[in-house]
C-alpha cells in the first residue's frame, strides 16, 4: 500500500486509486499520513474537524471514522480487521497512530532523499547533492495536501512540509549554481519567484543565474522587483546579501559568489535526522 500527502491525497494498492472519497474521513486520514508512526491524539483530530465548536457526538464520530478506514484499508488489501486494526491503524491510548510497517509513504521517502542530500553537502560533493535532492522534490506530486481542506493541526503541517520544499530547492539550486548549471535552473526560478515574490532567497538565485548566463539587465530587473514587492508589502529594503549582490552585478562582478551565503555551511553532519520529519 502506497500513501501520500505531497500533492493530492493519495491511497494506491497494487497501482489501484483506493483513496476515500468522504470529505472528513480524508481529513483524519490526512492528518494520521502527515503524522505518521506518532499518536495523534483524538481531540486534535476533533479540532481538525470541527475547530472549537465540536458537536456532542465529535468523539464517537472521529470512531467512526477511524472504524471507516480501517474497513476501507482491509477491503484494499485483503487483510483481516485484525490486522488492519493491530498493524496499521492502531489504537493507542487517547488516539491512534498510522503505522507505516504496512504502508509506503512519500513523505519518508521525501525524508530519507533530503537526509541524504544534505549528508552530501556537508561533506561537499554538490553532484551527489543535486542526485538526492532533485529525487527528493521530485517525490512530490503537486501542494502539499492541496485536495483537502484543511483545519488548524493540517494547516500547520502543511506550511511545515510547502516550507522543508522552499528551503531544499534552495539547497539545491546552490549546488547547481556551483556546478556551473546556470542556464539549467532559469526556468524553475522564473516561476517560483513569481510563486514566492518576497522570498529574498529565491530572487538572489535568480539574479545570480542570469547574471552568471550573461542577462545583466534582466538581474537587474528582478532585484528591483523584489525591492517593490518588499517595500509595497512590507515596508522593507532588502536584506544585505540581496543588496551586496545586487552591487556587485552593477559593478560587472564576475565572481557574484562573494556576494551569496554558500548554504553547504548551515548543513548539520547529521541529516538523517529528517528522514522522519521532512
Amino acid at each position: 500500500m502506497e500513501m501520500g500527502v505531497l500533492g493530492p491525497l493519495s491511497v494506491r494498492v497494487r497501482q489501484v486509486a483506493w483513496t476515500p472519497t468522504a470529505p472528513k474521513v480524508r481529513n483524519v486520514l490526512a492528518v494520521l499520513i502527515g503524522h505518521a508512526d506518532q499518536v495523534v491524539p483524538a481531540a486534535s483530530l476533533i479540532l481538525e474537524l470541527w475547530g472549537d465548536e465540536p458537536p456532542a457526538s465529535a468523539s464517537t464520530t472521529v470512531q467512526t471514522y477511524v472504524l471507516n478506514l480501517r474497513k476501507h484499508f482491509a477491503a484494499a488489501t485483503g487483510r483481516s480487521m485484525a490486522e488492519i486494526s493491530g498493524e496499521l491503524l492502531v489504537t493507542r491510548a487517547g488516539g491512534y497512530l498510522l503505522s507505516s510497517r504496512l504502508a509506503a509513504l512519500d513523505l519518508h521517502r521525501y525524508g530519507v532523499l533530503v537526509a541524504r542530500g544534505r549528508q552530501a553537502l556537508g561533506d561537499g560533493d554538490d553532484r551527489e547533492a543535486v542526485r538526492h535532492l532533485s529525487d527528493a522534490l521530485r517525490v512530490w506530486r503537486g501542494r502539499a495536501l492541496v485536495d483537502v481542506p484543511v483545519g488548524r493541526l493540517l494547516e500547520a503541517r502543511r506550511r511545515q512540509l510547502e516550507e522543508s520544499r522552499l528551503v531544499n530547492l534552495e539547497y539545491l539550486v546552490d549546488a547547481e549554481l556551483r556546478l556551473g548549471m546556470h542556464r539549467e535552473v532559469l526556468t524553475e526560478l522564473a516561476a517560483l519567484t513569481v510563486e514566492n515574490p518576497l522570498h529574498e532567497g529565491l530572487h538572489a538565485q535568480y539574479m545570480r543565474a542570469l547574471h552568471l548566463s550573461g542577462r545583466r539587465a534582466q538581474a537587474l530587473e528582478v532585484f528591483h522587483r523584489v525591492r517593490g514587492n518588499l517595500v509595497t508589502e512590507l515596508g522593507l529594503e532588502p536584506g544585505l546579501p540581496v543588496q551586496r549582490l545586487h552591487q556587485a552585478i552593477l559593478n560587472s562582478d564576475g565572481d557574484v559568489d562573494v556576494a551569496s551565503p554558500d548554504r553547504r555551511a548551515f548543513v548539520g553532519p547529521r541529516p538523517s535526522s529528517l528522514a522522519g520529519r521532512p
